[in-house]
């Protein structure tokens, strides 16, 4: 909220504190000012002008030439191209060799033949956003409503002398979207006492409460449900004091009734709304949850279809405004309107907020609603809008009040104890000084015996217990008065847990490997983020996403990567080995949570290595994608346990070029290549990924690790050929030379493979080399003989294979 100086002013005595000075100390107690806001900085030479006369200009049909009065010896000429320009006008000049808005210098020139000496402006012209300006200047000149001293910067005029301070409100001080809580804040700082105008209401005719008829069907959601009448006003343009107000904190200007509702929720905090009464079928109004897709018309012209859980005010029968959020077009107070209803209220945070959710529609009102009102003030501020409607519209304001609920709770009363103060501060700060901070916070006390009872005002909603009132010592007391200290305690040292050991052993084994860590975005579309998952389970969709294309909490890592590979191919980057450590996120059945598994995955794509004169480049391809699989399976002590089986059960994944890898037997995740049709739809290279379940690595029971001295007796190799049908797979073949090898089998590789007519059809050669060795003595090679011959029995007899 910007803070105005000038109107601080009148509340709490500033005059021996320049703005700048106060932002900064009101930084220093716990609520950060952005900036310091001059509307008129940069410009200059921009005065009060009197249009004498105006003539249309000789050779153009949109010009007109004015004689203007800016308090010099003689009128001048300028040359206006406005549609709403007029003689005896008081306008804003800007004098040749001024600076108006975006620093542009305004020069004596001709305009189609004819001298101009300077320019009139348009509100936009000197710094005024078009979102401010009121509708009636939008696409003119602005046109002061009164007589102005000629010749005098404008600058007073339009409050453009003032300071704003830009307060950067968190969502617990929210007290301090209104002035008055403000003055609080700001009268605690510089131990000032706020003092604000007394409401004084002359109140006639008939009672409110007789004129229109109230009813609050959850009184659950509306603590608070007020309505005054004020009959007889006169719909005009507000003061130009009040207008000043308004757009000085971004809020244009409408009419008397509009701007009197707005001008009191920056004064007091407290939302207000204005009905017109004519407009109000029944003279009643009813607050209650809107039907499911109750058609509705707000005040800028949006259908909406609401929802159950949406607080609607009725007429009786039809909404005419969305409770907290925003107005009817079918109540809207308009230049015709004779009696207003006046309606201020509290409603449930939680309510409001979802409904400004779903709508997009974050009003200045939603936005207090959703943090909070001071529940003290209801009353006050509808009184207020009713004086200021008999002063400014020339209202009648109706006795008494029309009350819907009204139930305010009692302050609380939090305990505190000095003692403990100065020991969670670390301070010797004296009772006195607490007593003192308390009321420069207008806090009510009880001063007792080795404790203080504090009353906390319902405009500090923030504050319920004793830690809120140190953090309010403390702040005001001053932070950088507070004494640096170690901390003290029992030392305990620091150390990763298992699954963050595990994570960090994955992360530096990929990028020792030479892959590049990405992380991508959580949320995708429906189809990506159910991709590439051996059992698909419903999508899950955020409640209120950002956009489509981040709407559904991924399931998988692999979408992530292929939509990185696809930026990389943009930059002409073809070569990409990346990984990603992240969480993915399954439903659980009866659980409205998703459960989070930490996961890793990793994409190939592109050449293995550049070209060199030294090397010929290739292609990354299966066995690179597997191999880095195996090797950080390895590294995790669970390769021994690992099978990789064929697969063609993810859509996305080639048929017959993906594996899917088994642990305990449980399925832990896939290496592959992406099915081509994915590849053609993506636009993507040929391109391998692997996706693994740590959480399930995590709960493997991993096996004891044993040193052994170095061998000291020479180890025996041996080679068999086999010719067997290209339906049997290298693993099936190893599992049975492992299980006949003997105790003193250490290793089997593959190292041939060969498939041709020679062989047969439907047939393939496989050849392996097995490694022996018997750490306490030398083999012998009948020794070798006999378990070469009961694994080549067992290959023969179970496989049926030929051996070569």
């Amino acid at each position: 909220m910007k803070i105005s100086y000038q109107w601080l002013s009148q509340f709490v005595d500033l005059k021996q504190i320049e703005p700048q000075k106060l932002a900064d100390q009101v930084s220093v107690t716990g609520i950060e000012v952005a900036s310091v806001i001059a509307p008129d900085a940069g410009l200059k030479k921009i005065v009060v002008g009197h249009i004498l006369a105006t003539r249309p200009h000789p050779n153009s049909d949109h010009l007109t030439l004015c004689q203007v009065d800016i308090g010099a010896e003689e009128p001048v000429q300028i040359v206006c191209g406005a549609p709403n320009v007029a003689a005896d006008q008081y306008v804003i000049v800007a004098l040749p060799g001024s600076r108006i808005a975006n620093n542009e210098k305004i020069k004596r020139g001709k305009m189609r033949g004819e001298a101009s000496e300077g320019m009139i402006c348009a509100l936009q012209e000197i710094g005024f956003s078009d979102s401010v300006v009121p509708k009636e200047y939008l696409h003119g000149i602005y046109v002061f409503p009164e007589a102005k001293p000629v010749g005098q910067p404008v600058f007073s005029f339009l409050g453009m002398d003032d300071r704003l301070l830009d307060f950067d409100i968190t969502p617990n001080r929210a007290d301090t979207l209104g002035m008055h809580g403000a003055a609080y804040e700001v009268g605690a700082m510089i131990h000032e006492k706020p003092r604000f105008p007394e409401v004084n209401l002359n109140e006639s005719g008939a009672k409110s409460s007789d004129l229109i008829k109230v009813s609050v069907a959850e009184p659950e959601l509306v603590p608070q449900y007020l309505l005054k009448v004020v009959e007889n006003i006169t719909i005009k343009p507000s003061p130009l004091w009040l207008q000043i107000r308004l757009w000085n904190n971004g809020i244009r200007p409408i009419n008397n009734v509009v701007d009197v509702t707005n001008y009191v929720m920056l004064e007091y905090g407290q939302p207000l709304h204005a009905y017109d009464y004519d407009q109000l079928s029944s003279k009643q109004i009813g607050v209650r949850l809107a039907q499911a897709d109750e058609p509705f018309v707000t005040l800028d012209g949006e259908e909406w279809h609401l929802r159950p859980s949406d607080l609607v005010i009725t007429d009786g029968a039809k909404p005419v405004g969305v409770a907290g959020v925003m107005g009817g077009l079918n109540s809207e107070v308009t230049d015709q309107t004779q009696t207003v209803v006046l309606e201020a209220a509290v409603f449930d945070p939680t309510s409001i907020r979802k409904t400004a959710q779903w709508t997009n529609l974050h009003t200045e009102a939603s936005t207090r609603f959703e943090k909070g009102i001071n529940a003290a003030d209801v009353e006050t501020a509808l009184r207020r809008a009713s004086q200021l409607l008999a002063d400014l519209a020339g209202g009648q304001v109706c006795e008494g009040i029309a009350i819907g609920n009204q139930q305010v709770r009692q302050p609380l009363q939090v305990q505190l104890d000095p003692a403990r103060v100065n020991h969670v501060l670390g301070t010797q700060i004296s009772r006195q000084e607490m007593l003192a901070i308390l009321q420069d916070l207008q806090f009510d006390y009880q001063d007792q015996a080795d404790k203080i009872l504090v009353t906390v005002p319902l405009r500090r909603w923030d504050i319920s217990i004793e830690a809120d009132l140190i953090e309010e010592i403390a702040r005001l007391y001053g932070y950088d008065k507070l004494p640096s200290t170690l901390p003290t305690g029992i030392q305990t040292k620091g150390s990763f847990n298992r699954r963050q050991q595990l994570i960090r052993t994955v992360r530096k084994n990929l990028l020792a490997h030479g892959l590049d860590e990405v992380i991508s975005y959580s949320l995708l579309t429906e189809p990506q983020a159910v991709a590439f998952t051996h059992t698909p389970k419903p999508a899950i969709k955020l409640a209120w996403p950002m956009t489509q294309d981040h709407a559904y909490l991924r399931q998988n890592l692999i979408s992530g990567l292929l939509l990185d590979l696809q930026y990389n191919l943009a930059h002409q980057q073809n070569d990409v080995a990346i990984f990603e450590q992240g969480n993915v996120f399954q439903t659980v059945d009866n659980q409205n949570q998703p459960k989070e598994v930490p996961m890793v995955a990793a994409l190939w794509s592109g050449q293995v290595k550049p070209t060199s004169w030294l090397t010929k480049t290739r292609q990354y391809d299966f066995y690179d994608a597997k191999g880095e699989v195996v090797n950080l399976l390895t590294v995790l002590g669970v390769a021994d346990q690992v099978q990789f089986v064929a697969d063609d059960t993810i859509a996305q994944l080639h048929p017959g070029r993906t594996a899917k890898i088994i642990l305990a037997d449980q399925v832990i995740g896939f290496v592959g290549e992406i099915h081509p049709n994915e590849q053609q739809a993506l636009a993507l290279p040929v391109t391998y990924v692997m996706q693994l379940d740590l959480l399930a690595i995590l709960n493997t029971e991993l096996p004891t690790i044993v040193s052994e001295s170095a061998a000291k007796y020479p180890a025996v190799e041996r080679d068999v050929a086999l010719i067997l049908d290209q339906n049997i797979s290298n693993a099936q073949v190893v599992a049975l030379v492992k299980e006949n090898g003997g105790k003193y089998l250490t290793d089997v590789s593959i190292f041939d493979v060969f498939a041709g007519e020679k062989i047969g059809h439907h047939k393939r050669s496989l050849a392996y080399r097995l490694h022996f060795q018997d750490p306490a003595a030398t083999l012998q090679d009948e020794q070798i003989n006999k378990v070469m011959l009961k694994v080549t029995s067992a290959l023969t007899e179970n496989l049926k294979a030929q051996v070569r």
